[in-house]
């Protein structure tokens, strides 16, 4: 039988993060998934929102070379285009999501992959700090006059206020945060349009003056000069791209068809990427804005050249700028949230696969990865509390790890369209594109660690190092800990039995052993046969519990949740059927569920009352040497249910497995 394992009763988490739901209930997948819209306000906020710092960065790093700067906002505008054009095809390869991990894992080798997750983890990390850090600069710098001894704090409340909305739900969490993001568009999109169309005459003006400096340039320094001043800025402004990756990483969280809903996703954050970032760099230029660094954000001195020219109101004119820089914040803040959606989801698959402990595949009781959101949260904090929150230094750290995950998934691509260039028709183009997008993705990274090595190059090299290293820590205790469970499985294996016929008949008065096993058949063998050596012909019925634990893994389809009953009941049938050969009566109960000891707790008390005279029996792993590490990359499920079964007044016997 199957059981629910959510309460009945309301506990004060529940109050606060929200009923738990059922993740074996009918549409409870499609309840969380995401259509294109709300896939855009989550996913894509985070692209949008680089538009903040991206081209400020890159307009900046043009110095007195200002000129330029219309050859960087084409350029902007077709970057996003190629980019996001490559990852659809990511989405198409690998439409249960995964984006850089995944190809990079499949298409290059499982420690390229490891190198993007690690890549990407702090990536994320980074999108959580570099959004809030530039929102909260953003909002700041309506107020220039006033010191800013209270933004780290205000910084630290925002990172504290995203998780607990991430903790009761990603759709929810993106419902509060919607109106922001229409805001944005609307005061945005508004001041782009008026700033060009005002200044429409001074265009040409502004081309012919672009040609002649470059002319100018070229004689006086050489072509060499001006392809180098324009390539590091171009570089420079490489956060402008960030979040591009996002939809790839999460297409398991869009509404069905996946593929379909992820590339209108795409479309929408290219278009309003590109018409955002280059339109802003076109303003910086032809409304004069001096490329050096002010006490204000570039965006808040264009924004309010602009507001200024159709309007003379002063306050009218300072309470629009403060709505837009509001909103531009507030968009950051909503920005900070992908890496809350986004960072879980590329833990998640890391602990699939054994490069992350399991405990981050987990799904809280609101069916979201509520470890990985308290490690991004708790990462963020860290990350701002150490720069203290400067944004030029995180827009390094940010774009280096950025393109290095780019850079492994389009060469990924570019070698598994090169490999199929004889076998299949028609994939000359998306071998070239995606060779455009790795050469630009490619040189810059290349560029961005040449300019910035030493002033946050390095630093986010061996940050991301670091976390590579733990995940082969972490990857090479399971792989140790998989073949001495494989080991114990061959050599205690039974031979296959058909099933019985008539199985023996329970007698629910007599003594009962109750067996808390897993999928492992090894394990369960092992703990089944210690039980009948320590207890001869004592126990004359046995039954075993076995809970499936729904994780990101199980909980992406419906195939992958008839995979998990499926094992978990073909455990549970083998242990029972080698049983009733031997004449002993056996029954089974498995139970489903996103908490394995609440579960667990469920079936044991019914089971308690079914057969008042029963004793627990579980297996716990040991290991050579017993330390933090491996109590911390093993669930500790035996000893929680130890103490409750003992509160409770029932027996539990623990069987030690050595491996």
């Amino acid at each position: 039988m199957v059981t629910n394992p959510t309460p009945q009763r309301p506990r004060w988490r529940d109050r606060i993060f929200g009923a738990p739901r059922d993740p074996l209930a009918p549409g409870a997948r499609h309840g969380i998934a995401l259509m294109a819209v709300f896939a855009w306000i989550g996913l894509g906020a985070d692209g949008l929102s680089s538009s903040a710092y991206g081209p400020a960065e890159s307009y900046l790093a043009l110095g007195p070379h200002s000129p330029l700067a219309l050859y960087l906002a084409l350029a902007t505008a077709l970057t996003v285009f190629i980019i996001a054009l490559a990852y659809n095809q990511v989405i198409e390869l690998f439409p249960s999501g995964g984006g850089g991990y995944k190809v990079a894992t499949k298409l290059v080798g499982p420690y390229a992959g490891l190198v993007a997750g690690s890549a990407l983890i702090v990536d994320y990390v980074l999108t959580i700090s570099i959004s809030i850090a530039s929102g909260v600069e953003a909002v700041f710098s309506l107020f220039p006059e006033v010191g800013h001894m209270f933004r780290l704090e205000t910084q630290l409340a925002l990172v504290a206020v995203l998780v607990y909305l991430n903790l009761r739900g990603m759709k929810e969490s993106i419902a509060i945060l919607t109106p922001i993001f229409a805001g944005f568009v609307i005061t945005h999109v508004a001041i782009l349009a008026w700033g060009v169309g005002a200044q429409w005459h001074e265009l040409g003006p502004t081309i012919s003056e672009t040609v002649q400096y470059t002319h100018d340039f070229a004689a006086r320094a050489g072509p060499l000069a001006v392809a180098l001043a324009f390539l590091t800025a171009y570089a420079m402004g490489g956060g402008t791209y960030t979040g591009i990756e996002a939809v790839s990483n999460n297409v398991n969280t869009l509404k069905e068809p996946r593929v379909r809903t992820g590339k209108w996703t795409m479309f929408l954050m290219a278009v309003s990427l590109s018409v955002t970032a280059g339109g802003i760099i076109l303003l910086y230029r032809i409304w004069d804005v001096p490329p050096v660094q002010l006490d204000r954000t570039l965006n808040a001195v264009a924004f309010e050249r602009v507001i200024a020219s159709f309007t003379t109101d002063a306050g009218l004119a300072k309470g629009l700028l403060i709505v837009t820089l509001v909103f531009e914040g507030a968009l950051l803040f909503v920005a900070a949230n992908t890496g809350f959606l986004g960072g879980p989801a590329v833990l998640a698959n890391l602990a699939t696969d054994r490069w992350a402990p399991n405990k981050f595949s987990s799904l809280s009781s609101r069916l979201v990865a509520g470890n990985g959101v308290l490690l991004m949260g708790a990462a963020a904090a860290l990350i701002l509390i150490v720069t203290r929150g400067d944004v030029s230094l995180l827009v390094v750290l940010y774009s280096v790890n950025v393109f290095l995950a780019f850079s492994l998934s389009l060469l990924g691509l570019t070698r598994h369209w090169w490999a199929l260039r004889r076998d299949v028709k028609g994939v000359a183009w998306r071998f070239v594109l995606s060779l455009s997008g790795f050469a630009i993705t490619g040189g810059i990274l290349a560029v961005t660690l040449a300019e910035r090595f030493w002033s946050g190059g390095l630093a986010a090299l061996a940050i991301t190092a670091v976390v590579a290293f733990f995940g082969h820590l972490v990857r090479r205790h399971y792989d140790r800990v998989r073949r001495s469970a494989r080991e114990l499985e061959q050599r205690l294996q039974w031979p296959y039995q058909e099933a019985v016929e008539s199985p023996p008949q329970v007698d629910r008065l007599a003594p009962t052993a109750v067996l808390l096993v897993s999928t492992n058949r090894g394990i369960g063998t092992y703990t089944l046969e210690r039980v009948q050596e320590l207890f001869p012909a004592h126990f004359r019925n046995f039954v075993l519990l076995c809970v499936g634990i729904v994780d990101t893994d199980a909980f992406g389809s419906d195939a992958a949740l008839r995979d998990l009953q499926y094992q978990t009941r073909g455990a549970l049938r083998y242990l029972t059927n080698h049983l009733h050969h031997l004449g002993i009566p056996a029954s089974w109960v498995d139970a489903y569920g996103t908490d394995r000891v609440e579960a667990l707790t469920r079936l044991c008390n019914d089971v308690r009352g079914e057969y008042p005279n029963s004793v627990f029996f579980a297996a716990r792993l040991l290991f050579e040497r017993e330390h933090w590490w491996n109590r911390w990359l093993h669930n500790q499920t035996v000893r929680d249910m130890e103490r409750l079964l003992h509160d409770s007044g029932s027996e539990l016997i623990v069987i030690p497995v050595r491996l």
